[in-house]
């Protein structure tokens, strides 16, 4: 009898909540929220937030050796941002994480274990300055795209997040933009610089918004956050939007595609390409990437080093 009482007030719970959304309403943290919302905003908000945190370093690699004093400040300025991008989503995420006990420390654990993943961008190496510009223009402007695919996310706390999180994006954006454009614009060695880093990155920026379809990786994540309105566009969509965007930005600077058989077809109004190696994908993202382990190694050497901190704050707290 009281399992039958549980069953109705959940699908009472269940019914007023998926009202509000499709109301446009906004869900917060103490309210109530189905399992699979939750839990899909924890693997989302939790992957974004340490994703932030590590895509600081393959550019915090390039701060010593910026060309200028100019350009050093402003890619200190920018990995100070993404940290600080980490640090916001990561406290959105613990308010997702209490009712299971858990806070940030065990996110960072997770990370260490392997049973939190990374993007797959900040897995690879940044061999030139060129590599550092190009982060900012192109995977940056990915993430923008990405990102604001989201400001109208039925959870208020990350749709919050993500409005100061934009915001600043753009700015890191025209940022890489002039970096680029100063190297397209300079001797032929500085323009091969371009091609060069472009030519080493466009598999990873292909892979950026994920598989096509859920299929690809046997996951229904794609599906259960449009399916919550806490993203609107599929994964290619996306895709398809950042060619659009930026394959003229690319061309108009006199670069050569790295896909040579990429063309726009015009009655199916979308772009055409060549698939990256999904499997590749995978290894990456199961931190058998390029530098994987050597970011990963830095990042735990840093929280150790810095658990001092977490326990004088704690001592206070208490």
């Amino acid at each position: 009898m009281n399992n039958l009482i549980c069953e109705e007030t959940d699908q009472k719970l269940m019914g007023e909540f998926l009202q509000r959304i499709e109301a446009g309403e906004k869900i917060e943290a103490d309210d109530w929220m189905p399992d699979e919302y939750r839990i899909a905003l924890i693997k989302l908000i939790s992957m974004h937030g340490i994703s932030e945190i590590m895509g600081a370093l393959p550019e915090k690699e390039w701060v010593p050796k910026a060309p200028s004093l100019r350009r050093k400040l402003g890619i200190m300025a920018k990995v100070q941002d993404e940290m600080g991008h980490g640090q916001l989503l990561l406290r959105v995420a613990e308010d997702l994480l209490k009712p299971y006990g858990k806070d940030r420390g065990d996110l960072m654990t997770d990370l260490f274990n392997g049973d939190l993943k990374f993007h797959n961008v900040f897995h690879m190496e940044t061999k030139t300055w060129g590599d550092a510009g190009l982060i900012g223009w192109l995977v940056d402007g990915a993430a923008i795209i990405s990102q604001t695919n989201m400001l109208g996310a039925s959870y208020g706390p990350y749709a919050r997040a993500l409005q100061r999180i934009c915001a600043e994006e753009v700015f890191h954006a025209q940022h890489g933009e002039a970096i680029i454009m100063a190297l397209a614009e300079g001797t032929d060695e500085q323009k091969q610089m371009v091609q060069d880093a472009l030519n080493r990155w466009w598999p990873a920026l292909l892979m950026f918004f994920g598989p096509a379809s859920s299929e690809t990786t046997g996951s229904s994540k794609q599906d259960i956050t449009i399916k919550y309105k806490i993203r609107v566009s599929t994964n290619e969509e996306l895709r398809q939007h950042f060619f659009t965007k930026y394959v003229p930005r690319i061309l108009s600077l006199g670069l050569t595609l790295p896909d040579p058989t990429m063309y726009f077809h015009e009655e199916q109004q979308r772009w055409i390409y060549q698939q990256p190696d999904w499997n590749e994908f995978k290894e990456i993202i199961n931190n058998r990437g390029p530098r994987s382990q050597e970011r990963l190694k830095l990042r735990k050497v840093s929280y150790q080093n810095n658990a001092w901190v977490r326990e004088a704050l704690r001592a206070v707290a208490d």
